[in-house]
C-alpha cells in the first residue's frame, strides 16, 4: 500500500476530506523552502505537492509563475527539488509528497534516472500537466512499476467519453481541475463541485480531490464536505511573495496552512 493509499485510507476511517498543499520548491530560496516544507505537516498538511520550477509554467497563473521564477534566479534545480525531498524524509516518512510540474525537465534529466531517484529520495506521486495520456507512457509505465503514483488532471471540459481514457492507469487519487483555465483564478460553486464529484466517481473508485480557486478556510471547508481531498496552491504561494523576511514567509505559510486545517477538519462535523 503506497503512502498515498494510507493517507487517503486513513482520513476515510477518520472521516474527513485530505488538505492537500501547494508550494514551489526553492521558492523564495533552497534554505526557507525547506523549513517551509518540513512544518507543513505539523500545520495540518495531509499531502503535499511540491511543484518542480520551469521556465515555461504554461498551466499556472501569474502568482505561481512568479514563484517558479524566483525559484530558479534562486538556483534550484529538479537535482535539488529530489534532494528537498530527501532531507524531508530524515524526519517525516508517513506524509506523501507528490511533485508537480511539467515534462521537459523530467526529459532532460532522464526518465530512467529521474523515476531511479524520485523513488530513492521518498516521492510518492507524480502530476505531470502537460502529458495527456496518449503521450503519458514514456514517464507514467516506468514510475508506477516503480511504486510512484500517477495522477491525471480532469475538468469541467472532460466529457463521459474522455474520461476513462485519462483515467485509465490513474493512481493514487484524481486531481479535479474545479475552474478551466490557470492556476489560482476563480472557483467553483459547490453546485458545480459536487456534480463533477458524482459524475467522477461512476467512473473511478479513487480518491478525489479538488482544487484551483480555494483561498479560505470557509472555501476549504465547502469542498472537504464533498472531496477526498481539498487542494489549496496560490494561496500558500502568495504568502511568500508578500513576506519582507524568510521568518516571515515560514510563518504566512503555516499559519495560513493551520487556518485551512481546521476548516477541512471541521467540515463534516455536525
Amino acid at each position: 500500500m503506497s503512502r498515498l493509499e494510507q493517507r487517503f485510507a486513513q482520513l476515510k476511517t477518520e472521516g474527513r476530506a485530505a488538505l492537500v498543499t501547494f508550494i514551489t520548491a526553492g521558492d523564495p530560496g533552497y534554505d526557507t523552502s525547506l523549513k517551509v516544507l518540513k512544518g507543513l505537516p505539523a500545520a495540518g498538511a495531509d499531502v503535499i505537492e511540491l511543484g518542480m520550477p520551469f521556465t515555461d509554467p504554461m498551466a499556472d497563473g501569474v502568482a505561481i509563475q512568479l514563484a517558479t521564477l524566483r525559484a530558479l534566479d534562486a538556483g534550484q534545480t529538479l537535482l535539488k527539488t529530489l534532494q528537498m525531498v530527501s532531507e524531508f524524509r530524515v524526519d517525516d516518512q508517513t506524509t506523501p509528497i507528490v511533485l508537480m510540474g511539467y515534462y521537459n525537465p523530467i526529459h532532460r534529466f532522464g526518465v530512467e534516472a529521474f523515476v531511479a531517484q524520485a523513488k530513492e529520495a521518498g516521492v510518492d506521486g507524480l502530476i505531470i500537466v502537460d502529458l495527456p495520456p496518449e503521450h503519458d507512457a514514456e514517464l507514467a509505465t516506468p514510475a508506477q512499476a516503480s511504486g510512484i503514483d500517477f495522477i491525471r488532471l480532469t475538468t469541467p471540459t472532460t466529457d463521459d467519453a474522455r474520461l476513462p481514457r485519462v483515467l485509465e492507469r490513474s493512481s493514487g487519487f484524481v486531481y479535479y481541475v474545479s475552474v478551466a483555465g490557470v492556476t489560482g483564478t476563480g472557483s467553483a460553486t459547490t453546485e458545480h463541485v459536487t456534480e463533477a464529484i458524482a459524475r467522477l466517481r461512476r467512473h473511478t473508485s479513487l480518491p478525489i480531490s479538488v482544487g484551483f480557486g480555494i483561498r479560505t478556510p470557509g472555501q476549504a471547508a465547502a469542498i472537504a464536505r464533498l472531496a477526498d481531498g481539498v487542494v489549496v496552491g496560490s494561496a500558500f504561494v502568495d504568502k511568500i511573495a508578500t513576506a519582507e523576511s524568510p521568518e516571515q514567509a515560514i510563518d504566512g505559510v503555516l499559519t495560513l496552512c493551520a487556518a485551512l486545517a481546521e476548516g477541512v477538519r471541521n467540515a463534516r462535523v455536525s
